[in-house]
């Protein structure tokens, strides 16, 4: 007698099904897993937002305040609508959010791209919420009880209205631009109209925790609780809108966008559109794991820019008004000093029209403010970070083809920041004595050993004076190409001049990147490696000169040359990663918290390394960049909770993954090509926003083969460690033959290195192209 399993097997081959087929497929959206990251490395964590890609609605549980690791919180204090927060609980009527408050525990959550649920264990509550771009529903289902409460409450100048039996009308105010800025200080706000599916017959209002029965609320630490019987099992559903133009706005969001109680259509639809988004990227292969964690990679790379069109009008912030958006949508949320490595050529790739519709929102910014922004916000411009990298983020645009924006109005916006901005860490504004010295002197300069600062415009971020003069340089660098191109000659010769500059702070005495002071003296006891205070801050921007040694990306050939050449430069390189701390390790992070992801000096956590193992393909040494990127993906990146190596930057450090992963890199954003490195899946292909296919082809490749022995692009021998983005911009193939040994001779010769500045022949050649 055959046994029950015996028969199974013997029913699925006579119908000629096979088990992978019995087996429902995942799908891409099947592998993201939101809590990946949920514990910092050391400082910030990520949250399993619920959301649409690029959509206003960003949802998270508010868990145990003070608990920087998010993951590890044991309550849920809330949830968000817009910027105020609704809980629900059982039991006395209480508005002090500790006496509301959850426990919850992860076995019993489910977090995807489009639902999250959670147990409300304190008070046998199930919740559930998914989003659309500009309106979200939350699903509560309650115990028996006489006194179940839903509790809605708004902080900061807040305003609260119920209206009607079943609906709550506010607004709240948007924190304004972080650090020094050149605005007033005008206020922003986010309104919100949401509509219960009972009846609140029965509520009580509260301000500062005082209770009454006003059905209008203002000011801050306002509320609306209910009180009101439910029977097992019962279910209580929120819709919301939310607007940055109105509360009317905020009530037609919604109603175009969840106008019916459908939770189940509106998840299903969110998924739906996930699913399309991720499919951009095809995968075989691989482990299990490391789909994973690419799919996760790429849904936190599709989350950033926000587009806050409504209804063909915006809300900016620059100028705290009201915009049509003439037919193109309006995109903030960005950080440039991140998102201009990787992110935005990432999405470039995928969707290249909505790119040039976030340019043009950069320049609707900088006609409406001045200023060409880095950081925008809603509430207008962040004074954050170092740089001028809006002037990467459309060379690149442009570079590799995509010029449906006015190019003009660009080249004039890149050209005032590079001229009359000033380069001071975490301001905005026009120049100052320091900035003058870059352009008299050729560099930024540093305080002396033990001096004093005397300037009064530098924040307490510090000079950063060698990061500055470095990053500044490739910014004059994108400037001089985009004046080349459109035959602005002499800009594009001073440009070009300036971007040399970053040559000028490398002291060749000791190896290193170095500070000067404005005299041109360098700077007394400088340590490469521990110099600068806190985050190296007095030298450069949060790591150390290891690391901006290698941070001319725009001239590697030129920084090669410093060294001495390639062979002088690969030992240096190799002894970046191996390079220990100086001091305890404990110390070390201590001083450098944001140099996470360490091998060696490098540090994968944060931005200005993420380039720098891809430099192998400059200086003829390509198999030991296919090695280091192998590891930092196997190493730093994982599936569980510390599966992020750093700050995760609005997706910056995951769309790392995301290339790494598929095999190729852009060294520098502005120079139309990519570097290759060591892809992990058998096949890649990318869905271009032309509906054109790019694939990558990793033949025999494994954890053991991560070395390229031959490769082929468009069915030709490709004989160089990178290729144009021309070659691929209709579609394409790059076909890689791996191994278990590095192929020394492939791709080695200086005539096969990527462009750089240095070689101007080369890089004009690819420009034109």
């Amino acid at each position: 007698m055959k046994t029950l399993a015996e028969t199974l097997v013997l029913l699925v081959l006579l119908s000629g099904v096979t088990f992978a087929q019995v087996r429902s497929e995942k799908e891409p959206v099947d592998y993201v897993s939101p809590n990946i990251g949920g514990i910092g490395q050391l400082l910030t964590a990520t949250l399993p937002y619920v959301q649409r890609p690029h959509g206003m609605v960003r949802l998270a549980p508010i868990t145990t305040p003070g608990i920087t690791d998010r993951y590890l919180a044991d309550k849920i204090y809330g949830f968000p609508i817009g910027a105020a927060t609704l809980m629900a609980s059982v039991g006395d009527v209480d508005t002090r959010p500790e006496t509301y408050a959850s426990e919850f525990d992860h076995d019993f959550e489910a977090a995807t791209p489009y639902y999250y649920e959670a147990d409300l264990q304190t008070w046998g509550i199930k919740s559930e919420f998914t989003a659309t771009g500009q309106a979200a529903y939350y699903r509560f289902t309650f115990p028996v009880s006489p006194h179940a409460h839903l509790i809605f409450r708004a902080g900061d100048r807040a305003k609260l209205e119920l209206i009607g039996d079943d609906t709550i009308q506010g607004s709240q105010r948007i924190d304004g631009p972080v650090g020094k800025t050149s605005e007033t200080d005008k206020e922003t706000r986010e309104y919100f109209y949401a509509k219960f599916s009972r009846p609140l017959n029965s509520y009580q209002s509260w301000k500062m925790n005082n209770l009454s029965h006003a059905a209008e609320q203002t000011g801050d630490n306002i509320g609306i609780v209910t009180d009101i019987g439910t029977t097992a099992g019962e279910q209580i559903e929120v819709r919301f809108g939310i607007s940055y133009i109105s509360t009317e706005q905020a009530r037609i969001n919604l109603e175009r966008e969840i106008p019916q109680w459908t939770f189940d259509h509106v998840k299903s639809e969110t998924r739906a559109i996930w699913n399309d988004a991720l499919a951009g990227v095809e995968i075989t292969g691989g482990t299990e794991r490391q789909r994973t964690i690419f799919y996760t990679a790429l849904y936190r790379s599709l989350s950033r820019m926000t587009d806050i069109t409504e209804n063909g009008k915006y809300f900016s912030g620059y100028d705290h008004a009201v915009h049509d958006a003439d037919g193109h949508d309006f995109y903030i949320d960005d950080g440039l000093w991140d998102t201009y490595r990787s992110l935005h050529p990432l999405q470039l790739l995928l969707n290249a029209r909505q790119q040039e519709d976030m340019v043009r929102s950069y320049l609707r910014m900088y006609e409406q403010s001045g200023w060409l922004p880095s950081f925008p916000s809603v509430a207008g411009e962040q004074a954050v970070m170092i740089g001028h990298h809006a002037a990467a983020f459309i060379l690149d645009a442009y570079a590799k083809g995509y010029r449906d924006f006015d190019v003009e109005e660009a080249y004039a916006a890149i050209r005032k920041n590079a001229l009359e901005a000033t380069m001071l860490p975490w301001n905005r504004g026009p120049l100052t004595s320091l900035d003058r010295v870059y352009f008299e002197n050729g560099f930024f300069p540093a305080l002396d050993w033990g001096q004093s600062e005397t300037v009064p415009q530098v924040t307490p971020e510090r000079r950063q004076a060698v990061s500055v003069t470095i990053e500044n340089s490739y910014d004059d660098w994108c400037a001089a190409q985009l004046a080349r191109a459109l035959g602005k000659q002499q800009d594009a010769e001073y440009f070009g001049k300036l971007a040399h500059n970053y040559q000028n702070v490398f002291n060749a005495d000791i190896g290193f990147m170095a500070p000067k002071d404005a005299g041109g003296t360098w700077v007394e006891h400088f340590d490469p490696k521990l110099g600068g205070g806190q985050g190296g801050r007095d030298y450069f921007t949060e790591v150390n000169s290891w690391l901006y040694t290698f941070g001319a990306q725009h001239d590697i050939a030129g920084t090669i040359n410093l060294m001495g050449g390639r062979d002088a430069f690969n030992a240096k390189l190799d002894r970046l990663f191996v390079e220990q701390y100086g001091t305890s390790k404990f110390h070390f992070l201590d001083q450098f918290p944001d140099a996470t992801g360490l091998v060696g000096q490098y540090a994968q956590g944060n931005e200005p390394s993420f380039h720098i193992p891809y430099l192998y393909d400059f200086s003829g040494q390509p198999w030991k960049t296919q090695r280091r990127v192998r590891q930092l993906m196997d190493i730093w990146y994982g599936a569980g909770p510390l599966g992020i190596p750093g700050d995760d930057d609005g997706g910056e450090t995951s769309s790392w993954y995301v290339l790494s992963a598929m095999g190729f890199y852009p060294v520098c954003p502005g120079s139309p090509v990519y570097e290759i490195g060591s892809p992990i899946f058998a096949k890649s292909v990318i869905r271009l926003g032309n509906g054109k296919l790019f694939t990558i082809l990793a033949n025999r490749v494994s954890a053991q083969n991560k070395y390229i022995q031959s490769a082929q692009l468009n069915g030709k021998p490709l004989n160089t460690a990178w290729f144009p983005h021309s070659a691929i911009a209709n579609g394409g193939m790059l076909v890689l033959e791996m191994g278990d040994k590095a192929n020394t001779h492939w791709a080695t010769t200086p005539k096969e290195a990527p462009p750089s500045m240095s070689d101007e022949s080369t890089g004009a050649r690819i420009m034109a192209e």
